[in-house]
């Protein structure tokens, strides 16, 4: 799988979940925070499928699941990299899925240096950076054809956000490879060398899981895959938000690629979204490295379109990211309309350039920089919701101005007069300058539009009733703010406000003033532009072209308003339809349920097994047939073998089914696109009680971090201090409670379900501690310290790691200080650090260091004399946490525990 949507988007469709015979849901508690497409997992159990929850905390999800596998936070890559190696070694692999269709057989550039020749980093990292130079990973190439060559971005210290969908572009599918998979260089051999100590033992002593546990989960997942049987894995947030969770994700996919279970029915790796459209929040994006349809946002070093469409694919690799400039052209033509022409480049300057990350939380830092004036919160509470909240809120007392539009008075909005810094004494009301304007906002039935939810379904909502008073849609208000600006602007002769006065920005309304959501799907769709065609809307990516005659706001969205019929209402019930359920919704790209699904035949193009049998070659027909829309070129036969002269959709072979794929195949290692490794390494999380077992590196050495006073990280594994905060601490969300709460915790009947903060703790612990059930506890880290009610539960297992328990404490992030809501409480997230994942700029929030006492946290400045006595125990500075190791693959002050060999 790669890059290509990897990120992004999940491989399956929830409903597929019911084909699975085995279902893996790690990091994620699926039954309570997904009880709807849980439907799917109680389905295949039904069936006779298997369903193991591997989780820290014993949850609901484990209640219904056949085993539950407790885990330390943090250290899922040894667990699969260990289930990687169970497979290799005991020669369990999908051997004809493997050899066809992934990179096994690709032969490595022969200046790589893995993690395992370098204790701990691969070759081209730079300790002055912290980042990777990824040259020496490329794929060798055949002599006569040369070396790959420099592609943008490739060669110099590349970073998270430079980069859509596909990566950066591989330059030539024309590689080397060996089939016999003997070749050292080969990319299974490197896999094979590179998980061999990741070994049962290993997964005890770094996961706390007990070597009978983990065999038994290796023989359930590998008894359940192969030809005639498929196992499913299923994440949510618990993998995410990680400073390694596009690794984590990363290793799940390896082992589905090793045991063939992508592109086919019960298979694949389900990302579960957090609420009905974050999937289409990061389609059409709300990301600040993005553009719509996971097209990279164009940087400062990007000044024209060429250099940009370079930066992007080659022309000479395979598979259908190569048309990215008919994507990028559309999209453009789409947005400007006339005023893109082939002599402006499309109107390719207009578009803004970014020189670096400028995600949420380098913007907060801006703020506490003095460096932003006003702030925009839609849909999130930051104030609480957020890592660091303490951060957060002091943010916002630096800014001029913000605007909150919510329909209820969240603590982002009210942070000011009630926040907890109002309290402490380090905010006062009547000191505070920032203007905050609160705007009513409608909520998700109250307007029309489309949900793009967690298995890539666009489904359209209706609206049930009209707002209340003032509050308007996002779309009216973005709408009107549009119009006012267009209309300030409307004499201006600076070339620097053409972008906004050029831009299309009509829409029909109604009475009310709001514009019609379909509308604005049509135009999202895309038009023919020119020719005989002209206006009909399209009705595949596909035709898109990069001449200027067709237009689409999202290509992966295109056809979804094919034939000028809003295909995202489609509603027929399952039973009288096809099991894939075509016509209920509509799944990007085109309508199609299962991503990769050519792979889903053998070379051949003949189904595994008549039980797996989903979308095959017909040799009478001379197309691809089956249950779903044949994700390949579907009148490609099995043994089309292009030559090298060709590139994109054309160059791939009868047997490339990952055809968003530079080379066709499906990543075992990933030559490019991945800036923290090629190959998934376990790392500690950024704090982290246990020394790192397998290398010298104790922390992710190019994960992102923000060494600063308000930013302190607690020592780890064997440093100095680290017994300070001697606990990890995970978060969570409940059933009975919406995030960062602000549509939960103003109902009484769900506030009466769940009313105050509470922390999950062990008997072991609250012997340990002093702590009474249904007492208060303080809970302090480095960033600092908050009070939860106290419950002892044998939900909580302590685990014993390399020799030591380590305990665990379990804390909801619901709740938030402030006098509007039904109920309140103190915040998770204010005990959180700010350390990101380097692809995608996530926080980790699902692991930290702190201690546990019993007893309500101090008041006013006292709390903060607690914090800071903490802190001067620990010894913490600015540097603690945040060096980076050495060349050699030793760190300073903290950074060399102890290797087990």
């Amino acid at each position: 799988m790669g890059t290509s949507f990897g990120r992004g988007g999940a491989t399956q469709y929830l409903q597929d979940m019911a084909n699975a015979d085995c279902i893996i849901i790690q990091g994620s508690n699926m039954a309570e925070c997904h009880p709807v497409g849980f439907q799917w997992v109680t389905e295949a159990q039904a069936r006779g499928a298997t369903v193991i929850h591997i989780d820290p905390r014993y949850t609901r999800t484990s209640a219904v699941a056949d085993q539950h596998v407790p885990i330390r936070a943090g250290s899922d890559i040894v667990l699969l990299g260990a289930l990687i190696n169970y497979v290799i070694g005991n020669d369990l692999w999908f051997k004809e899925y493997v050899t066809a269709y992934t990179n096994a057989a690709t032969i490595v550039n022969e200046d790589f240096r893995d993690t395992e020749d370098l204790d701990g980093l691969f070759s081209g990292y730079d300790p002055e950076t912290g980042a990777y130079d990824t040259s020496s990973w490329h794929y060798e190439t055949a002599p006569e054809e040369g070396d790959l060559g420099e592609p943008p971005g490739t060669s110099e210290h590349s970073t998270g956000d430079h980069y859509g969908s596909g990566g950066p572009p591989l330059g030539t599918a024309r590689t080397v490879r060996d089939e016999t998979l003997r070749h050292p260089r080969t990319v299974f051999q490197i896999l094979k060398r590179h998980y061999s100590r990741y070994t049962p033992e290993m997964v005890r002593d770094a996961c706390g899981i007990a070597v009978e546990d983990f065999e038994r989960l290796a023989r359930t997942i590998t008894r359940n895959s192969g030809r005639e049987r498929t196992t499913c894995f299923a994440y949510a947030v618990g993998w995410t938000q990680h400073s390694m969770g596009a690794q984590f994700i990363r290793t799940a996919a390896i082992l589905q690629l090793l045991l063939g279970n992508v592109g086919r029915p019960g298979g694949g790796i389900m990302a579960l979204r957090g609420h009905a459209s974050i999937q289409g929040s990061t389609d059409i994006p709300t990301l600040f490295n993005l553009l719509p349809g996971y097209l990279p946002m164009p940087s400062v070093d990007k000044p024209s379109l060429e250099k940009y469409l370079d930066g992007i694919a080659s022309k000479n690799q395979k598979g259908f990211w190569a048309d990215a400039d008919a994507y990028t052209i559309s999209l453009l033509k789409a947005w400007w309309g006339k005023a893109a022409g082939e002599d402006n480049d499309w109107a390719y300057d207009y578009l803004p350039r970014i020189n670096g990350p400028h995600g949420t939380y380098q913007t907060t830092m801006s703020m506490l920089d003095d460096d932003v004036e006003g702030y925009f919160v839609f849909g999130q509470n930051p104030a609480i919701g957020s890592a660091n909240g303490r951060m957060q809120r002091l943010a916002m007392s630096h800014l001029k101005w913000m605007v909150v539009r919510d329909f209820n008075l969240i603590e982002s909005a009210t942070w000011w007069k009630d926040g907890p810094e109002i309290e402490s004494g380090e905010l006062r009301t009547d000191e505070i300058e920032t203007e905050v304007f609160f705007l009513p906002a409608a909520n998700h039935v109250e307007k029309a539009g489309t949900f793009t939810q967690t298995q890539r379904l666009l489904q359209w909502r209706h609206q049930a009733t009209d707002p209340p008073g003032d509050c308007q849609s996002e779309l009216q208000f973005f709408y009107e703010l549009g119009k006012r600006i267009k209309r300030k602007l409307a004499n201006s002769s600076d070339q620097r406000d053409r972008p906004i006065l050029d831009l299309t920005w009509d829409y029909p309304t109604d009475d009310a003033g709001d514009p019609d959501a379909e509308s604005v799907l049509a135009e999202i769709n895309g038009y023919h532009l020119s020719g005989a065609d002209a206006g009909r809307p399209l009705s595949s990516y596909t035709q898109m072209r990069p001449d200027g005659s067709t237009s689409g706001g999202c290509w992966i969205y295109t056809g979804v308003y094919a034939d000028g019929v809003n295909h995202a209402a489609d509603r027929v019930p399952g039973g009288q339809q096809s099991p894939p359920a075509p016509e209920w919704g509509w799944a990007w790209p085109a309508n199609r349920r299962i991503l990769y699904n050519r792979a889903s035949a053998d070379p051949e193009g003949k189904p595994w097994s008549d039980r797996k049998k989903y979308v095959w070659w017909d040799e009478t027909e001379g197309r691809w047939v089956g249950d779903d829309v044949p994700d390949f070129p579907v009148d490609r036969s099995p043994d089309s073998r292009p030559g090298h002269d060709v590139g994109g959709a054309a160059a791939l072979a009868g047997d490339d089914p990952f055809v968003m794929q530079a080379d066709g195949k499906g990543w075992l290692f990933a030559p490019q696109g991945m800036v923290d490794g090629p190959l998934p390494t376990h790392y500690e999380p950024q704090e982290s009680p246990v020394a790192n077992p397998l290398y010298r590196v104790q922390r992710s050495p190019a994960r992102v971090t923000f060494p600063r006073e308000d930013n302190l990280s607690a020592p780890s594994g064997d440093a100095p201090g680290a017994d300070v905060y001697p606990y990890m601490f995970t978060t969570y969300r409940l059933t009975e409670h919406h995030t960062a709460g602000g549509m939960s915790r103003w109902l009484s009947y769900l506030s009466e379900l769940q009313p105050e903060m509470f922390c999950e703790i062990s008997a072991e612990l609250a012997a340990e501690r002093g702590l009474d059930p249904y007492g208060w506890a303080t809970i302090i880290s480095p960033r600092g310290a908050i009070e939860a009610k106290v419950l002892v539960t044998a939900r909580m297992t302590p685990l014993v790691v390399n020799g030591h328990t380590v305990h665990q404490i379990g804390l909801p992030y619901h709740w938030g200080v402030g006098d509007d809501a039904v109920v309140s409480g103190d915040a998770a997230n204010d005990l959180l650090g700010v350390t990101l994942d380097p692809n995608v700029q996530i926080q980790e929030s699902k692991t930290g260091s702190c201690d546990i006492r019993a007893g309500r946290r101090p008041r006013g400045a006292k709390l903060l004399e607690l914090i800071g006595e903490y802190r001067e125990r620990a010894g913490l500075t600015v540097a603690t946490g945040n060096d980076k190791p050495t060349s050699s693959g030793l760190g300073q002050s903290g950074d060399q525990p102890r290797r087990n060999t």
